[in-house]
């Protein structure tokens, strides 16, 4: 038993440990979204607090909650003393028992409650406790659920801090824009909350997922800054989802403002149907229609004004800007036509694969094409050591360095591809890409011939730089890029064996590992494959051969051939004049022979 409650003990300090270090690992990890969480919360726990004690109410009731002769459900004391003033002569003393539970409230009393809750110096701290309980756990609900639900991409600090900066905006206009007269009803404060117009923003720029949960979580803050309004919490909720559904799969600029009339239309009938669900009259019901549809269609006006600083200052990879980028008229794709005209073929190939891959599996099949666009502008400087800028007659630059060089120069366009993106400002999406199209995968050929001289060199001195694809779309622009590269060194490329050669060469990256840390199944390689070998299959299609079509190694000798008989023709000229005399004579004699 000793032994046992000793090993018991020395695993205590061992187990505690490891779940310090565990914490203290993944704070150091993730204290910016840490710190930005516990900023976010004092902000809000601010305009909360602001709200409470600008608030007319008493013991977490509105003043309209208590009457004359109601019989009270709860003992209310002063907290303070109130002196008389001016404009309400009525005295309140700290301690005194205002109403008392099971009596009536008689008038004096009532005047008391009024006198608390229209005075500064009174803060109704039970309904500041119970709304900072409500939004300590929104806030946990929000950190869960956007740090542990995986978005398919990298998740950079600038995407929370513009959700936080957007639930508080959402917060503020609600709270206190509800204090005013004209905003006192559930549904016309809706009129002044740009839900849709900051759903709009995040899901063009960040996705539906990220959309959705911002819907979700902005609605609940509504519902506590309007004091558990349930009819404002449901349009707020049905507006967002509304918002993120219709700009989801917009592509051009224009379509904000169809999409604002399309969101006006919808908060008409959203305001009509929780009229007639919640037993509203109908004696604000026009005046709510105009307010709504002025909010929905201001919400994609605005989206269009906002979207372009917003792109520029958080470099997203928005449709909008990656439609920009994927303009092949821009000055760097001019020069890489220029400079590397193979790198250039080779890359608008890729994106071919790339784009039909990612629309098989349901990927972003823009951001590959982009990214497949620029995965090889780190070629530009050193053109001439990559194969596709060799033409022919040019000396392979490599067969004057040795192996270990080679390799040094070709890892090389990783690095630059990356630099080079940086300096175009190009978003971190395309970045990765760039960065991760080789994975940390070996450079076969120059590998296999340094280890021939020296069979004890470490591989890892010829591996790329970069890390394995964490995304779909960059482990389809690698398989793509490899696919097209190998592709054009297979003879007769047939259907059945691009296939079979295709399967062969992701199989490769398949064990090589680079396929690990995305989050392709098997299902999605297979379909992957299937769209390369049909675009491939078009792309080295057979042609008929015409019936006097000439070889164009031959056609040259030929008429160098001509050429050189011609001079001799016209060095002899005695015998370039009896030439023709004698072939008319055998030509009439042969004309004779057929007419007898």
């Amino acid at each position: 038993m000793k032994k046992n409650n000793s090993e018991k003990d020395n695993n205590r300090p061992v187990s505690a440990n490891y779940i310090v270090q565990g914490i203290g690992n993944y704070m150091r990890k993730n204290y910016p979204f840490l710190i930005m969480f516990f900023a976010g919360l004092l902000a809000v726990s601010a305009l909360n607090f602001l709200k409470i004690s600008t608030a007319e109410t008493i013991a977490n009731f509105s003043i309209g909650d208590f009457e004359i002769g109601q019989i009270a459900d709860r003992t209310i004391i002063a907290d303070r003393s109130l002196p008389p003033d001016n404009i309400d002569p009525i005295t309140v003393t700290k301690g005194e028992k205002i109403i008392k539970k099971g009596f009536p409230i008689t008038e004096e009393g009532f005047s008391k409650l009024k006198k608390m809750s229209a005075s500064p110096l009174y803060i109704d701290y039970r309904a500041f406790a119970n709304s900072e309980l409500y939004l300590l756990l929104l806030s946990i609900m929000w950190y869960l659920l956007f740090t542990f639900i995986s978005v398919n991409r990298r998740l950079l600090f600038k995407e929370p801090l513009l959700q936080v900066i957007f639930f508080l905006a959402v917060f503020a206009v609600t709270a206190f824009c509800g204090k005013l007269s004209i905003f006192s009803s559930p549904y016309s404060i809706c009129i002044a909350i740009p839900s849709a117009l900051f759903i709009m923003i995040v899901t063009i720029l960040y996705g539906n997922l990220s959309a959705l949960l911002l819907s979700i979580v902005m609605s609940m803050g509504v519902l506590c800054a309007t004091n558990w309004q349930v009819p404002t919490f449901l349009m707020t909720l049905a507006s967002s989802l509304t918002a993120a559904a219709i700009v989801r799969k917009i592509e051009r600029r224009l379509d904000l403002v169809f999409a604002g009339l399309m969101i006006a239309a919808f908060n008409i009938v959203y305001v009509v149907l929780f009229s007639v669900v919640f037993n509203e009259t109908f004696e604000e019901l026009p005046k709510l229609i105009i307010g709504l549809a002025i909010n929905g269609f201001l919400s994609g006006i605005l989206t269009l004004g906002f979207l372009t600083p917003l792109e520029i200052m958080l470099n997203t990879a928005s449709v909008f800007r990656l439609m920009d980028l994927s303009d092949t008229n821009t000055p760097i794709f001019k020069q890489m036509q220029i400079q590397t005209n193979g790198t250039y073929n080779h890359s608008m190939m890729v994106a071919q694969l790339a784009e039909a891959g990612c629309r098989e599996i349901g990927a972003n099949a823009l951001l590959a094409r982009v990214g497949a666009y620029y995965h090889d502008i780190g070629k530009m400087d050193q053109s001439e050591y990559f194969v596709e800028n060799q033409v022919n007659g040019m000396e392979n630059k490599h067969n004057d360095l040795n192996p270990n060089l080679s390799a040094s120069v070709i890892k090389s366009h990783v690095r630059k591809g990356v630099e080079k993106a940086r300096q175009l400002h190009l978003p971190q999406a395309v970045i990765d890409i760039i960065a991760e199209h080789h994975g940390n995968s070996i450079i076969t050929y120059f590998y296999n011939m340094a280890k021939e001289k020296d069979p004890s060199l470490d591989e890892d001195d010829f591996r790329y730089p970069g890390n394995p694809p964490f995304t779909k779309e960059s482990a389809v622009v690698m398989l793509a890029d490899t696919v097209e590269a190998a592709c054009h060194t297979l003879e007769n490329p047939t259907s059945p064996r691009l296939d079979k050669f295709i399967t062969i060469l992701i199989n490769q990256k398949v064990d090589s590992k680079q396929l690990d840390n995305c989050e392709l199944t098997f299902r999605d390689i297979s379909r992957i494959k299937a769209a390369f070998v049909n675009l491939l299959t078009g792309y080295y299609h057979n042609r008929i051969k015409y019936q006097n079509q000439q070889d164009p190694d031959e056609a040259p000798a030929k008429k160098e051939e001509i050429a050189a008989e011609a001079q001799k023709e016209a060095e002899k000229p005695e015998k370039t004049e009896k030439a023709p005399a004698k072939t008319a004579s055998r030509t009439a004699a042969k004309t004779v022979k057929e007419k007898k």
